[in-house]
Protein backbone atom coordinates (compact mmCIF):
# COMPACT_ATOMS: atom_id res chain seq x y z
CA UNK A 1 0.00 0.00 0.00
CA UNK A 2 2.87 2.33 0.73
CA UNK A 3 4.30 1.86 -2.76
CA UNK A 4 0.89 2.47 -4.35
CA UNK A 5 0.36 5.58 -2.21
CA UNK A 6 3.71 7.04 -3.23
CA UNK A 7 3.01 6.27 -6.89
CA UNK A 8 -0.33 8.09 -6.65
CA UNK A 9 1.11 10.96 -4.62
CA UNK A 10 -1.16 10.13 -1.69
CA UNK A 11 -0.04 10.35 1.91
CA UNK A 12 -0.57 7.09 3.79
CA UNK A 13 -0.95 6.98 7.56
CA UNK A 14 -0.73 3.61 9.26
CA UNK A 15 -2.75 3.46 12.46
CA UNK A 16 -2.92 0.66 14.99
CA UNK A 17 -5.63 -0.40 17.41
CA UNK A 18 -5.88 -3.58 19.42
CA UNK A 19 -8.49 -2.63 22.04
CA UNK A 20 -11.92 -1.02 21.85
CA UNK A 21 -10.55 2.10 23.56
CA UNK A 22 -7.68 2.40 21.05
CA UNK A 23 -10.15 1.97 18.20
CA UNK A 24 -12.27 4.86 19.46
CA UNK A 25 -9.15 6.97 20.03
CA UNK A 26 -7.93 6.39 16.46
CA UNK A 27 -11.20 7.71 15.06
CA UNK A 28 -11.25 10.77 17.35
CA UNK A 29 -7.96 12.04 15.96
CA UNK A 30 -8.56 10.92 12.37
CA UNK A 31 -8.22 13.60 9.72
CA UNK A 32 -8.23 11.70 6.43
CA UNK A 33 -10.29 11.48 3.27
CA UNK A 34 -10.65 7.72 3.47
CA UNK A 35 -9.80 4.64 5.49
CA UNK A 36 -8.65 1.15 4.48
CA UNK A 37 -9.12 -1.44 7.22
CA UNK A 38 -7.11 -4.61 6.69
CA UNK A 39 -8.46 -8.05 7.48
CA UNK A 40 -7.58 -8.87 11.08
CA UNK A 41 -9.37 -10.96 13.70
CA UNK A 42 -9.70 -7.93 15.99
CA UNK A 43 -11.31 -5.79 13.29
CA UNK A 44 -13.30 -8.66 11.78
CA UNK A 45 -15.19 -9.11 15.04
CA UNK A 46 -16.09 -5.41 15.22
CA UNK A 47 -17.91 -4.69 11.95
CA UNK A 48 -20.82 -2.92 13.67
CA UNK A 49 -18.54 -0.85 15.93
CA UNK A 50 -16.43 0.23 12.95
CA UNK A 51 -19.57 1.17 11.01
CA UNK A 52 -20.78 3.35 13.88
CA UNK A 53 -17.38 5.04 14.27
CA UNK A 54 -16.93 5.63 10.53
CA UNK A 55 -20.40 7.14 10.36
CA UNK A 56 -19.96 9.27 13.49
CA UNK A 57 -16.69 10.72 12.23
CA UNK A 58 -17.82 10.86 8.56
CA UNK A 59 -14.99 8.72 7.23
CA UNK A 60 -15.56 6.63 4.09
CA UNK A 61 -13.95 3.24 4.60
CA UNK A 62 -13.23 0.08 2.65
CA UNK A 63 -12.83 -3.36 4.18
CA UNK A 64 -11.98 -6.85 3.03
CA UNK A 65 -15.25 -8.60 3.82
CA UNK A 66 -18.89 -8.00 2.88
CA UNK A 67 -19.95 -8.33 6.52
CA UNK A 68 -18.62 -4.81 7.10
CA UNK A 69 -20.65 -3.34 4.27
CA UNK A 70 -23.83 -5.08 5.34
CA UNK A 71 -23.18 -3.74 8.87
CA UNK A 72 -23.31 -0.21 7.45
CA UNK A 73 -19.78 0.54 6.26
CA UNK A 74 -19.34 2.03 2.81
CA UNK A 75 -17.50 -0.55 0.77
CA UNK A 76 -15.80 -3.92 0.78
CA UNK A 77 -13.61 -5.67 -1.74
CA UNK A 78 -12.23 -9.10 -1.09
CA UNK A 79 -12.93 -12.75 -0.68
CA UNK A 80 -16.00 -14.23 0.89
CA UNK A 81 -15.68 -15.42 4.48
CA UNK A 82 -18.35 -18.02 3.70
CA UNK A 83 -16.25 -19.43 0.85
CA UNK A 84 -13.14 -19.45 3.07
CA UNK A 85 -15.03 -21.34 5.78
CA UNK A 86 -16.29 -23.85 3.21
CA UNK A 87 -12.72 -24.56 2.11
CA UNK A 88 -11.65 -24.94 5.73
CA UNK A 89 -14.54 -27.34 6.31
CA UNK A 90 -13.66 -29.49 3.30
CA UNK A 91 -10.01 -29.78 4.45
CA UNK A 92 -11.17 -30.57 7.98
CA UNK A 93 -13.46 -33.26 6.60
CA UNK A 94 -10.60 -34.86 4.70
CA UNK A 95 -8.39 -34.80 7.81
CA UNK A 96 -11.15 -36.37 9.91
CA UNK A 97 -11.50 -39.14 7.32
CA UNK A 98 -7.84 -39.96 7.84
CA UNK A 99 -6.00 -38.05 5.13
CA UNK A 100 -2.57 -36.95 6.30
CA UNK A 101 -2.34 -33.16 6.68
CA UNK A 102 0.67 -33.15 4.33
CA UNK A 103 -1.54 -34.68 1.62
CA UNK A 104 -4.35 -32.15 1.89
CA UNK A 105 -4.74 -29.91 -1.15
CA UNK A 106 -3.63 -26.31 -0.94
CA UNK A 107 -6.76 -24.25 -1.43
CA UNK A 108 -7.59 -20.60 -1.57
CA UNK A 109 -10.65 -18.57 -2.27
CA UNK A 110 -10.74 -17.50 -5.91
CA UNK A 111 -13.86 -15.36 -5.89
CA UNK A 112 -13.57 -11.72 -4.86
CA UNK A 113 -16.53 -9.40 -4.60
CA UNK A 114 -17.10 -5.66 -4.54
CA UNK A 115 -19.97 -4.57 -2.31
CA UNK A 116 -21.02 -0.92 -2.12
CA UNK A 117 -23.35 0.50 0.49
CA UNK A 118 -24.90 3.36 -1.47
CA UNK A 119 -26.99 4.42 1.51
CA UNK A 120 -23.81 5.00 3.54
CA UNK A 121 -22.08 6.80 0.66
CA UNK A 122 -25.04 9.18 0.32
CA UNK A 123 -25.08 9.78 4.09
CA UNK A 124 -21.40 10.79 3.81
CA UNK A 125 -22.25 13.13 0.93
CA UNK A 126 -20.35 11.05 -1.63
CA UNK A 127 -21.33 10.28 -5.19
CA UNK A 128 -20.28 6.82 -6.33
CA UNK A 129 -19.39 6.83 -10.04
CA UNK A 130 -21.81 4.81 -12.19
CA UNK A 131 -18.86 2.85 -13.61
CA UNK A 132 -17.97 1.65 -10.11
CA UNK A 133 -21.60 0.80 -9.34
CA UNK A 134 -21.74 -1.21 -12.58
CA UNK A 135 -18.73 -3.27 -11.50
CA UNK A 136 -20.11 -4.02 -8.02
CA UNK A 137 -21.32 -7.51 -7.25
CA UNK A 138 -23.91 -5.97 -4.94
CA UNK A 139 -25.16 -2.46 -4.23
CA UNK A 140 -26.94 -1.91 -0.93
CA UNK A 141 -29.54 0.81 -1.20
Amino acid sequence: MQVAARTLGVQLHILHASTNHELETVFVGLNVSGLVVIGDPFFNSRAEQLAVLASRYAVPAIYQFREFTTAGDMMSYGSSLLDAHRLTGSCTGLALKGDAPANLPVQQVTKVELIINLKTAKALGLDVPPTLLARANEVIE
